[in-house]
Formats: structure tokens, C-alpha cells, sequence
């Protein structure tokens, strides 16, 4: 026995399966509102009353310091970061603030370096970084970088660095 192909048929199960292809695709894509997402990096600020160390600041050996900086974000912060290293090769970095008298190029024998990096507890959109650290008596002295680091929750990153040195 031979079956006839009812084109009526046909025709409205093309269409119910297109509106169902619709229906899927519109409700399995989730909306893109733009407003949500964050397109701004965090902001570091050592140049107020309280941030150190300023551009050329003097470190004396033995010394305790506390490194401080003012860290902010629109929506909310995740974590800093601390590093101090020579410069005893005079390199640069690009967000560098101030021009200081260098010592000359020289090879280090015992340089400071401290890299630490710590979490932000509660997201907050405001946040002061303060770190204490003494500097050992057994580094070399001269020419270091400061750089502080932050990350908000999304993830964008923003560095500010400023020469200091350590002295005797």
C-alpha cells in the first residue's frame, strides 16, 4: 500500500518546527546588557598625606617603614601586590612618576627584594594598602623601585612605581 504525502501536512510541520528552532535560540541565550560590565581598571594613588614612599624618598638601612597607598575601584577591589627591587641597572617602567639622581650602574651583591601579594577581604571599592617592612642592614645600597599593584574582582590590573633609595 502506498502512502500520499499531504503537502498541508508537511507544510505546518515545517512551521511548527521553525517557531520551535525560534523559541529555543530565544530563550537559551542569555541577555548581554552592556551596563554590567566593567571596562575600568582600578586607580593607585601614593601622592596624598599619608602614601609612601614618595618619588626619590631615602630608605635608611635597619629602619622600619610603613608602605602605604590608596587603592580604588568602581565596583569593588581583589587584591594588591608590593614589590621593591634594585635598580641597579637603571631600567624604567612606564608608569613611573619623578626623575631622581641615580648612583652608578653597578652589579648587586646582596639587593633587596620583597614581592608579596595579598587579598582584599569584601570587595570594597575603597581600600589603603599599608605594609610594614624593615629594611635589612645586610642589602646593598642605591637605587630601587617601589611598585605597588592592584586587581579589582573582574580582573583588570593597574601598576604605579617611583625610585627610592636605600641608604646607610
Amino acid at each position: 500500500m502506498k502512502k500520499v504525502i499531504n503537502f498541508k501536512n508537511m507544510r505546518l510541520i515545517s512551521i511548527y518546527f521553525k517557531l520551535l528552532l525560534i523559541t529555543l535560540l530565544m530563550t537559551s541565550c542569555s541577555s548581554d546588557d552592556s551596563t554590567d560590565i566593567d571596562e575600568q581598571k582600578p586607580t593607585i594613588n601614593i601622592n596624598y598625606t599619608d602614601g609612601f614612599p614618595q618619588a626619590c624618598e631615602q630608605l635608611v638601612k635597619g629602619e622600619t617603614y610603613i608602605f602605604k597607598a590608596l587603592v580604588t575601584d568602581n565596583k569593588a577591589l581583589a587584591a594588591y601586590g608590593l614589590d621593591i627591587h634594585s635598580n641597579f641597572d637603571h631600567h624604567t617602567h612606564d608608569d613611573q612618576e619623578g626623575d631622581c639622581d641615580l648612583d652608578p650602574i653597578k652589579e648587586g651583591v646582596n639587593p633587596l627584594l620583597y614581592l608579596e601579594s595579598f587579598s582584599i577581604e569584601g570587595g570594597p571599592s575603597t581600600y589603603e594598602i599599608n605594609i610594614e617592612i624593615t629594611i635589612p642592614n645586610d642589602v646593598d645600597t642605591g637605587d630601587y623601585h617601589c611598585a605597588y599593584s592592584v586587581t579589582d574582582e573582574t580582573g583588570w590590573q593597574s601598576r604605579t612605581s617611583v625610585d627610592i633609595k636605600i641608604v646607610d
